[in-house]
């Protein structure tokens, strides 16, 4: 794992809000990560989320327009939680240390493991920001992306606007049919030139979760399938906002307490701790 950080990478991020990590993953690791997850994948049988009914595809109440947004991306939740080799993967504290070194925090937790596949002929992803999604609000909160397949500009790899995490806010147009949606809310972003962000099987890129970011369509008959990890600085509060957190857990919070919950929340890493690689 090429999970050594240097500060020319941490000034790139700090100044861009995202970071492209190439071969992040050696051959190796990159069919142990694919194995995982596929095999993860396929014990949810399509449940997007434990706890929940809802299955892949099916309204989720956070987008309004179902059919469109059940073709942009297959999205499970949580795999960590319910398959021990993603468990393995996700709470591996050099990556956590990758995250806290480029948001310049002192310990970072798991927010939530996503897997993101787009299927032959999916539709874009929208531009859009995560944080405003969360159950907090944190400037400096990061996501991992790591490609199983070759991310291109044929099959939906990333795209990110540079430097816009400084500007946004937790206003967000969510995931539509509307590509330019979020440039009503943020109109001095219209006319910036977007970095686009191929990626090799087994490489990866960190973006902040205000960085305006979004994916093209998959034009192939192959499928781009991606696994991503939402990163929580520690010492986080709850804003109110269900979004991953289990109903009973739920009922035990109020605005302002700690988000400190290892069983749903672990703690990856922390500079008092240290790192062993």
């Amino acid at each position: 794992m090429r999970n050594q950080i240097t500060q020319e990478q941490i000034d790139y991020y700090q100044e861009n809000g995202f970071i492209v990590i190439e071969d992040f993953l050696s051959p190796e690791e990159l069919e142990h990560w694919r194995l995982a997850v596929m095999e993860a994948v396929r014990e949810r049988g399509g449940q997007k989320m434990p706890g929940k009914d809802t299955k892949v595809g099916e309204d989720d109440g956070i987008n309004e327009d179902t059919e469109y947004y059940g073709k942009v991306f297959d999205q499970l939740l949580n795999l960590w939680q319910t398959n021990d080799k993603v468990k393995e993967l996700m709470i591996d504290e050099r990556i956590g240390q990758m995250a806290a070194r480029l948001a310049g925090v002192e310990g970072i937790r798991i927010w939530h493991d996503q897997a993101l596949f787009k299927r032959p002929w999916a539709n874009p992803t929208a531009w859009h920001l995560d944080t405003p999604f969360w159950s907090f609000s944190d400037r400096r909160a990061l996501s991992i992306w790591v490609a199983l397949d070759d991310a291109t500009l044929e099959n939906g790899c990333l795209y990110f606007i540079p430097g816009s995490f400084r500007e946004t806010t937790y206003e967000n147009p969510g995931i539509g049919k509307n590509m330019d949606a979020i440039f009503q809310i943020y109109p001095q972003f219209a006319r910036t030139a977007p970095k686009v962000a191929p990626m090799k099987a087994g490489s990866c890129s960190f973006h902040n979760g205000l960085t305006i970011h979004g994916a093209g369509p998959n034009m192939t008959p192959g499928f781009r399938r991606a696994m991503t990890c939402a990163y929580m600085p520690e010492g986080n509060t709850f804003n109110g906002q269900k979004n991953i957190l289990p109903e009973a857990y739920l009922q035990t919070l109020q605005v302002g307490d700690p988000l400190n919950n290892d069983e749903q929340n672990p703690l990856i890493y922390h500079a008092a701790v240290g790192v062993n690689v």
